[in-house]
């Protein structure tokens, strides 16, 4: 029986979506598999589709002592594939347990003395697999789990931050090994939330590789939205969305646990459910259907922009203009309309100048001038009939809210004529 403790002091990096999903893929391969939830949040149960209310058989009942290994197990809707449920009871259990006698060791007890029944019972190990859930610390509940377990599987996301940690959490099972476990060794490093696409993510999954030689899985489990939806249905990727990414990344997971057991002789106690060649050509033909996949998604991605018009290229067509004609200097000249002289580019100015609205007419005395104006030239001759202002008109006016360049100051004799009411202000 193996036993793997999944494991991260981050979180977010694809723990409890392996536990489950990992699960899920050697159950399907004819294994016998105990997902044990260590995490207070319940989130692998839920993923199973299994709620343990309070005070319900749970792994917090088992901390305690109230129930053994097998009664507080329960089953999944998929065939061979069993979890012992985390409820909200367990997240004060270190604090319960902070005097107990032995509490690093309470699970691996738990699970010798079922497994010790059992074989006495049938004479083979209850499971093929238990994998324990961790949560994202390093507390007495991931402790117990270490000292339970005989490999550890690391989860990592494809980012720079997540390889700030992974020296730390390989010193911290070195320490359990020397304290606690001396049968703990390191199996696997599993790549999650993996996107090919990304230069980042590639170089963060070679440097893993580098450090690592020889302990990272072959195939890492892809970034896809369906990983994400399984939870909520309670149910695993590959009974949710069996043909997905997600599905068959962990189906290949699952081939490569089960193939290590014929590299390594400490797991060689388990027979394979088929022969490893058998596994091996499946795995290969699936691999094969992925490249396919991906290849056929890129093709009919690249004819169906070879097929649509560049919108880019469209544009700049559109707003390129025509080819200026460049004048040369003769041409510039014979083609100059011949400038109008002053006198006359103001009259014509003033001609085409626009009639202006005006939005106030507000008429008020102008202050004299200081000095007197010269008279005016070729002024034509008044006609003597015409009357003279009254005597109350008031003095020359301007008017306001004309042009805004140009005030014309007009002489009270340049008004048309008008009654002397006209001129009165009103008060």
């Amino acid at each position: 029986m193996r036993r793997i403790a999944i494991i991260n002091q981050k979180g977010g990096v694809g723990k409890t979506t392996t536990s489950a999903n990992l699960g899920a893929a050697l159950a399907e391969q004819g294994r016998r598999v105990v997902v044990v939830d260590m995490d207070p949040q319940a989130n692998a149960s839920l993923h199973l589709g299994i709620e343990a209310a309070s005070h319900e058989p749970s792994v917090y009942s088992l901390l305690t002592g109230e129930l053994g290994f097998a009664a507080s197990m329960r089953e999944t809707k998929a065939p061979r594939l069993s979890v012992v449920p985390s409820n909200i009871d367990l997240s004060g259990a270190e604090l319960e347990l902070a005097s107990a006698i032995g509490r690093d060791s309470l699970v691996r007890d738990a699970i010798e003395d079922w497994s010790a029944k059992h074989r006495a019972e049938h004479g083979e190990d209850p499971a093929d697999y238990v994998i324990f859930d961790c949560p994202p610390s390093l507390g007495l509940l991931s402790i117990n789990a270490l000292a339970a377990a005989g490999e550890v599987l690391i989860t990592v996301q494809t980012q720079f931050l997540a390889l700030m940690g992974m020296s730390k959490l390989v010193e911290v099972v070195q320490l359990i090994r020397r304290r606690l476990n001396p049968e703990l060794t390191i199996t696997g490093i599993v790549p999650c939330l993996y996107d090919s696409r990304l230069k980042l993510n590639r170089e963060v999954l070679g440097e893993i590789r580098k450090y690592f030689p020889g302990q990272v899985f072959k195939n890492a489990i892809r970034s896809n939205v369906k990983l994400a939806e399984a939870p909520s249905f309670g149910v695993s990727i590959l009974d949710y969305a069996s043909e997905s990414n997600g599905a068959q990344d962990y189906r290949l997971l699952a081939l490569e646990v089960i193939e290590q057991e014929s590299r390594d002789s400490t797991l060689a106690h388990l027979s394979p459910a088929r022969p490893i060649e058998e596994l091996a050509k499946e795995r290969g033909a699936q691999q094969a259907a992925v490249c396919e996949q991906e290849f056929s998604d890129r093709d009919v991605a690249l004819q169906t922009d070879a097929d649509e018009p560049a919108e880019e290229d469209t544009l700049v067509e559109a707003e390129a203009p025509a080819a200026a004609h460049v004048e040369t200097v003769e041409e510039a000249v014979e083609s100059a309309e011949p400038q109008p002289t002053e006198p006359e580019a103001v009259l014509e100015a003033e001609a085409a100048e626009p009639e202006v609205e005006l939005r106030e007419h507000v008429l008020e005395p102008a202050a004299p001038p200081a000095v007197e104006p010269a008279p005016r030239a070729a002024e034509p001759k008044r006609d003597d009939a015409r009357p003279t202002p009254p005597s109350n008109a008031p003095a020359p006016f301007r008017r306001v809210g004309a042009v805004e360049d140009e005030l014309r100051i007009l002489r009270a004799d340049d008004l048309p004529q008008l009654p002397p009411e006209a001129f009165e202000i009103p008060r």
